[in-house]
């Protein structure tokens, strides 16, 4: 015996209905995606990790070998939105000062005139962020957690968005110098940019064949204002997270804390930067509530520059991603 249907305006009824109006979000995400796609091929996961953090407005740390367009993809990203954009090139011989801006003595009036560095900027892309010693590393530690620079006792906040994306080399080591803890820690993301596919490294060339003489970047239009990037993160934080959700956000970082296999685990921070990070990516996947699903995208992303694998394990050739991923899977998923 078959069930009567059910009638059509019931149906309607029954439809799920967003609580928030995603909407010109998704807009937004898609066109900044389209501009992106102009010039660079595959990266896909990169991409949405990118896009997650400008979303739940934290930091990136963007690490792979040279040449697979590390550098290149921050640029077209900050080109997408219409805002204030710098750039800063880590050298060994870069002093705290050229990264926050000095005190400049003006003759005129007898004073003193604080001159602004290249951090006052509402994106900055901070290029082999490992090659500056750690007295210069130090300089990024206020700036990054709490939004402004205190200096010879002046404070200034930054401008709304401000986001700092940094690229690194993982294999040459000669030069550089391994980033503090507490610096890795204020990265929302460690995003490891992997070379392409066969398919996608055809398309690289073909679509470079084609620009000829042209600028690569030339074509990008800006897409976002800072007002509505602002908006949307504010947007983004309302999405909704079940309380037995953040209990497994809360039990999958107090596992790396209880793991035999790591020797440092995550903090607090850890577990609020999984839970903005969530939200974001039910932002772009047009969801006002964020599911298990969610939780395990931005684990990985989050804990691996984290935590810190221990000797034993390290010389076994364990890695922190191979530990994030048993972690994930062992501990159940709410229903």
């Amino acid at each position: 015996m078959t069930s009567p249907a059910i009638p059509q305006t019931e149906m309607d009824n029954l439809a799920f209905e967003s609580r928030l109006d995603l909407g010109p979000l998704a807009e937004k995400v898609s066109a900044i995606k389209h501009e992106i796609s102009k010039v660079i091929v595959g990266q896909n996961k990169t991409i949405d990790r990118m896009l997650v953090a400008l979303l739940a407005n934290g930091h990136l740390l963007l690490e792979g070998v040279p040449g697979v367009a590390k550098t290149l993809t921050a640029k077209v990203l900050s080109q997408t939105i219409d805002t204030t954009y710098s750039r800063i090139q880590f050298t060994p011989d870069l002093m705290p000062s050229d990264i926050l801006g000095t005190s400049v003595f003006n003759m005129q009036t007898s004073t003193f005139d604080f001159k602004k560095g290249p951090i006052f900027a509402n994106l900055v892309l901070i290029d082999e962020i490992n090659r500056a010693p750690a007295k210069t590393q130090a300089a990024l530690f206020e700036v990054m957690e709490e939004r402004q620079i205190t200096i010879d006792n002046l404070q200034f906040t930054m401008d709304q968005p401000f986001l700092v994306i940094a690229t690194q080399n993982p294999i040459e080591q000669e030069g550089t110098y391994r980033l503090p803890e507490a610096q890795l820690d204020r990265f929302l993301f460690k995003i490891d940019v992997e070379y392409p596919t066969l398919e996608e490294e055809i398309n690289i060339l073909v679509k470079e064949h084609d620009f000829v003489d042209q600028v690569k970047t030339a074509q990008i239009q800006k897409v976002i204002s800072p007002a509505e990037l602002v908006g949307f993160q504010k947007l983004v934080k309302q999405i909704v997270v079940e309380e037995k959700v953040m209990e497994y956000i809360a039990k999958i970082v107090h596992n790396t804390r209880t793991n035999p296999m790591l020797y440092l685990g995550a903090s607090p921070r850890a577990s609020i930067a999984i839970l903005n990070a969530a939200k974001g990516y039910a932002a772009i996947n047009n969801r006002d509530f964020v599911t298990p699903e969610d939780i395990k995208e931005a684990a990985y992303p989050v804990l691996t520059h984290r935590v810190i694998v221990s000797p034993e394990r390290e010389m076994e050739g364990v890695t922190a991603h191979d530990i994030i991923q048993q972690i994930v899977e062992t501990i159940d998923i709410p229903r």
